[in-house]
């Protein structure tokens, strides 16, 4: 298959965001509060035996090609990580697979326990997360500002409430006569929020993905027409959205920033098509971090 023919394609996928949607599969539904994973998720109120499902991931393992799953947003964070892959995470040209998280929120963070800080000196403490190559750390559910180290020899000067990865740790400075303890902090704790793989025809609407040490959503390859649209991707790691591979992807009306490496990361010989999305450009994580691949539109 050429590929002209496949971007074609890829563009005509892109105009069901502005087309009426006639017929949908299987509607499932997700609450983090009323759930249960042994209730049958096709019901928005718990019933018996009917309501829905409490994670994203248990209704994923029940979709077939073409379903919804729906996010009840209750004001909690749903802390998982899930992985939408393969035909029975996919849907049709006309009828795709989509995950609609009505302003939800999907958490990767983790509270960093008080007894694992080590006094280094003065003002400054230390925490060894479990992975390190990529890290935030977050006062509440907001990104604190990371100093960057330019020495391997010594960590650089921080001030009050400013944080550095180094040495395989994250270093913390407190204010004045405080301890760590205080701020209630947490980390990036599990690795992507979505990952996709072989999936085709599949939208992700109206959902806000943060906290993970790598990437918020990471289209890894071989995802093909999918449409992340009123996503907003903050406070990872590595990036917002990374796209790979020969990946098809188009953003709309998204909005990345605070990310540790890049907002948008691509590589591979991807095609990402960007309407109306804001990639936050703070002067030092770039809003596009280009390593192969196309873009159209921006």
């Amino acid at each position: 298959m050429s590929m002209h023919f496949q971007v074609a394609v890829f563009l005509v996928f892109c105009s069901f965001f502005a087309t009426p949607r006639l017929a949908y599969g299987t509607d499932y539904y997700v609450s983090n509060v009323s759930g249960d994973d042994t209730r049958s998720g096709t019901s928005e109120k718990p019933d018996g035996r009917q309501g829905p499902f409490r994670t994203i991931a248990r209704a994923l393992r029940e979709t077939v090609k073409g379903d919804r799953v729906i996010l009840e947003n209750t004001g909690m964070p749903y802390r998982e990580s899930i992985t939408i892959q393969a035909a029975k995470n996919s849907g049709r040209l006309d009828e795709p697979f989509q995950l609609i998280g009505n302003g939800a929120v999907l958490d990767g963070s983790a509270p960093v326990p008080e007894d694992k800080w080590e006094h280094v000196v003065g003002d400054v403490f230390r925490f060894h997360p479990e992975k390190t190559a990529y890290q935030q750390l977050f006062q509440g559910d907001r990104p604190l500002t990371r100093k960057r180290s330019e020495s391997k020899e010594a960590f650089p000067k921080l001030a009050p409430l400013e944080w550095c990865l180094f040495d395989r740790h994250i270093y913390f400075r407190v204010e004045k006569d405080q301890v760590p303890a205080v701020y209630e902090l947490s980390y990036a704790a599990l690795p992507v929020g979505i990952t996709l793989y072989e999936a085709r025809n599949v939208i992700i609407r109206d959902l806000v993905v943060q906290g993970y040490q790598l990437d918020g959503i990471n289209a890894n390859d071989s995802v093909f027409r999918a449409g992340f649209a009123k996503v907003t991707c903050r406070g990872n790691g590595r990036s917002g959205i990374s796209i790979g591979g020969a990946s098809r992807v188009k953003l709309t009306e998204c909005q990345v920033g605070n990310n540790g490496d890049a907002q948008l990361r691509i590589e591979g010989k991807c095609v990402v098509e960007i309407v109306d999305c804001e990639l936050m450009d703070d002067g030092v994580v770039p809003p596009l971090k280009k390593l192969g691949g196309r873009v159209l539109g921006k």
